[in-house]
């Protein structure tokens, strides 16, 4: 029985612990089953429901994108000098939280940048202490200087930054014209700034993608529009020999700054733009910021006799009088309104010729009451003032001239001698450069030509072109312009050794707003003119604010530069001379005989002038065909026409000329270089119409 009753307690337990592990077994099954629901679940809502957030997860992972800035597009002179370049720099930060010796770390970099190790030690700590991982310690380093950083073997901590340093390797070289960049590589002044699309081109795109290491396996860059290079009219040897002889000009002269540009008349290209004191663009924080200012465009001031070009080449035009006509200019004098003008020298007859070369007042002031003050300011407005130019260079001031209602009873006393009137230096070269230019202004240009990277032509420069007054009108002007340097008239330092030459001087009293009148102490002396006579190959104006060293005459001050510019840069250029047989019987001994202070130099000229003949290329480029003979126009020996005085002829109406179809101009890719946007100048208000000219011309 006992027996019996155990084998069935067994049994019972067998029964018992199958039926417990069936259980188990059962339940693991089913939570397996659920687990892999769970799991089936999770997949299909991660793959299906959360699809793209977690792509867009993975791939911002893996990849790293980032803008880079490409090389900034060279400036370069009209034969392809460089005369703004980009270099690749280095900028050095430190993240502070991997250095492994913060004392050492600094007394090293400290002793090399040039900076207080305890400050870097107090810098770096602190960084530390608040978890910064880059603090910038030097920008565009030298590579010398990054050189001996990498030297010093520093493991961790220095994170080096790949940046652009713009350079201008000739220094204050056309400064004003180039302007300079900012920290950030923009643009902030002259072409730098005008042209700054084209320069700086789009950012580009970087995108690395990584391991899971960090590990870069694969790198794409794309740029939308590569930088390009923009070529300037300048020439890079002329402009160095403008920028000396206005320096020693300035210098002599003990002024307060200057302007000087030569323009080719035939095309309106802009071969220099001078400015004294100049800056080195370089280093432009170490100027003050008015030597950034490009005083050729964008300064005006009353010109003075200079602007009586306007005035005589109406006076012809409209066939008031001819060069050899005779004016009366009475007794030197001429009352307008409550002021009597004077000339500087006596008066009496005098031909048209004459009077400009003795730069009268009283005839150019008689002549424009002829003209009359519409179409005077018709005249004015043709040849280019009160308007800007439309270089391609900022902030261009327009002048300053008042439309013809706005004119007082003394307007016509003073408009016609260069007063009430603002020009700048270029405005004065164009409006010259339209006589020598046969009458017809081209307008002036700085720009020649944009490249791209490979060295295509993106674009050219198709200057506008307009008749101003008839050929022979600017025939008739420059035979008159001429007699500006001889002996008799007021330039005769303008004169040229193995050249001819012609011009015109400007000399004015400044206006003191503050005062509500002209100083009687402070000037502004000038020089316009163009060489050769018959065949003009440059126009140069020279402006000089303020001498003061004793003359201030524009023939004294200005005339000289515009010499000293001339006789170097027309052989540069290889233009035949045109008046090698008289150098030494007209134009030195004119100077002899004309100019205190200069014997040292003469002898010098001398040689030069004999020899110039022989020293240039046999290749001769000339700007246009030479004028025949028969086309000259001869003044001297003429039977005087007629005598001009105040009624002696009555004006004119204005009467409409012909436009001339403008010359075709080369164009590659068939694109033009539109004109930069010009920023008018803040000053550009007349001080007060109403004020009183003087009569210093």
């Amino acid at each position: 029985m006992k027996a019996e009753k155990k084998r069935s307690q067994i049994a019972t337990s067998r029964n018992l612990s199958g039926n417990s592990g069936g259980k188990r077994f059962g339940l693991v099954v089913v939570v397996f089953v659920m687990w892999m629901c769970g799991i089936g679940f999770r997949l299909i809502d991660l793959q299906a429901n959360q699809h793209e957030t977690l792509l867009t997860r993975a791939v911002d992972q893996r990849r790293h994108e980032h803008k880079t800035k490409p090389l900034r597009g060279s400036i370069l002179d009209r034969n392809g000098r460089e005369l703004a370049v980009t270099l690749e720099a280095e900028s050095l930060e430190i993240d502070p939280t991997e250095l492994e010796n913060v004392e050492q770390t600094s007394f090293q970099l400290g002793k090399i940048l040039g900076k207080n190790p305890k400050e870097l030690v107090f810098t770096f700590n602190e960084g530390k202490a608040a978890h910064r991982r880059s603090i910038p310690l030097g920008r565009e380093l030298e590579p010398e200087i990054v050189d001996k950083i990498k030297n010093l073997g520093i493991a961790k901590g220095l994170i080096w930054r790949k940046e652009q340093k713009r350079f201008y390797p000739n220094e204050t070289l056309c400064a004003q014209v180039l302007g300079f960049t900012n920290r950030e590589d923009a643009g902030q002044a002259g072409i730098e700034s005008t042209e700054e699309k084209n320069l700086r081109g789009d950012y580009g795109q970087v995108t690395e993608e990584r391991d899971g290491s960090g590990r870069v396996y694969e790198l794409t860059e794309s740029i939308n529009q590569q930088p390009r290079n923009v070529v300037l009219t300048i020439d890079y040897a002329l402009q160095h020999t403008v920028e000396q002889a206005l320096a020693e000009g300035i210098a002599t002269a003990q002024a307060k700054s200057g302007a000087a540009v030569v323009l080719n008349p035939a095309t309106g290209e802009i071969l220099a733009m001078a400015n004294a004191p100049t800056f080195n663009p370089n280093k432009p924080g170490d100027s003050k910021p008015e030597m950034w200012t490009n005083r050729a465009v964008q300064n005006f001031y009353e010109p003075g006799s200079t602007f009586k070009l306007v005035t005589y080449s109406a006076t012809l035009e409209e066939k008031i009088a001819t060069p050899n006509d005779t004016i009366d200019t009475h007794a030197g004098q001429i009352k307008i309104g409550s002021r009597v003008i004077k000339d500087p020298g006596s008066g009496g007859l005098l031909t048209l010729t004459q009077a400009l070369a003795k730069s009268s007042n009283v005839a150019a002031i008689t002549l424009g009451g002829r003209i009359g003050k519409e179409r005077l300011y018709d005249y004015i407005r043709r040849f280019g003032f009160g308007v800007a130019t439309g270089v391609e260079l900022p902030v261009e001031s327009r002048g300053m001239l008042s439309a013809p209602e706005k004119w007082t009873a003394d307007s016509i006393g003073s408009i016609p001698i260069g007063y009430e009137v603002g020009v700048t230096t270029l405005q004065s070269a164009a409006a010259f450069g339209t006589v020598a230019n046969d009458g017809v202004r081209i307008a002036p240009h700085i720009i020649k030509e944009i490249r791209e990277e490979d060295g295509k032509v993106l674009a050219q420069t198709a200057p506008e072109q307009r008749r101003v007054v008839s050929p022979e009108t600017a025939r008739n002007m420059r035979r008159m312009l001429e007699a500006v340097t001889e002996a008799g008239g007021t330039a005769k330092r303008a004169q040229l050794a193995g050249y001819t030459s012609a011009g015109k001087t400007g000399t004015a009293y400044k206006y003191d707003p503050g005062k509500g009148k002209y100083s009687q102490n402070k000037f502004v002396a000038s020089f316009v003119g163009f060489a050769p006579i018959d065949n003009p190959a440059v126009v140069i104006a020279v402006m000089i604010d303020e001498p003061r060293g004793g003359a201030h005459h524009g023939g004294d001050v200005a005339a000289p530069i515009f010499r000293d510019i001339a006789e170097q840069i027309l052989p540069a250029l290889h233009i035949a001379p045109d008046n090698l047989p008289g150098v030494q019987s007209q134009t030195l001994v004119a100077r002899q005989r004309g100019v205190a202070g200069e014997s040292s130099k003469l002898t010098e000229k001398t040689v030069e002038s004999k020899n110039i003949a022989a020293t240039l290329d046999e290749k001769i480029i000339q700007t246009k065909p030479p004028v025949k003979s028969a086309d000259k126009v001869k003044l001297a020996g003429k039977t005087p026409e007629k005598v001009i005085t105040e009624k002696a002829v009555k004006p004119n109406e204005l009467r409409e000329r012909p436009v001339e179809p403008k010359k075709p101009t080369p164009q590659t890719n068939g694109t033009k270089i539109r004109s930069s946007p010009v920023i008018k100048a803040k000053a550009e208000n007349s001080p007060n119409s109403n004020s009183k000219a003087k009569g210093k011309t």
